[in-house]
């Protein structure tokens, strides 16, 4: 898959916890749980302290945590990753491309969001 990204705003946020690159981002710093409301994407990884940059606004690379389709809302799984959302959680971004299976990387559209 691509690696292409093209945030408009990152924010720097400091980390409650470890967090993976490309995973979904919480407001309070940690890497985001199933459905929960998001602030960005990590673009490094970090541990508790850390200030690191969170693609907030445009798009970012995000691992994906089961296959998805583009065209596909997402929102994050358990370990901060992208899935489909199908009836339930916080919508958090638009996949514009396929993920064939975990652990591929997409490009998504992040949007705002609310659980």
């Amino acid at each position: 898959m691509s690696q292409q990204a093209n945030p408009i705003l990152a924010l720097t946020a400091t980390l409650s916890g470890t967090v993976a690159v490309h995973r979904f981002v919480t407001p309070a710093g940690a890497q985001a749980g199933a459905g929960v409301n998001t602030l960005g994407v990590a673009r490094t990884a970090g541990g508790s302290g850390d200030k690191i940059a969170v693609d907030v606004l445009g798009t970012a690379i995000v691992e994906a945590g089961a296959p998805v389709s583009a065209g596909d809302t997402v929102k994050a799984d358990g370990d901060g990753k992208a899935i489909t959302w199908a009836t339930s959680g916080a919508k958090v971004g638009l996949a514009l491309q396929a993920a064939g299976a975990a652990g591929a990387k997409i490009e998504v559209l992040l949007i705002p969001n609310v659980a």
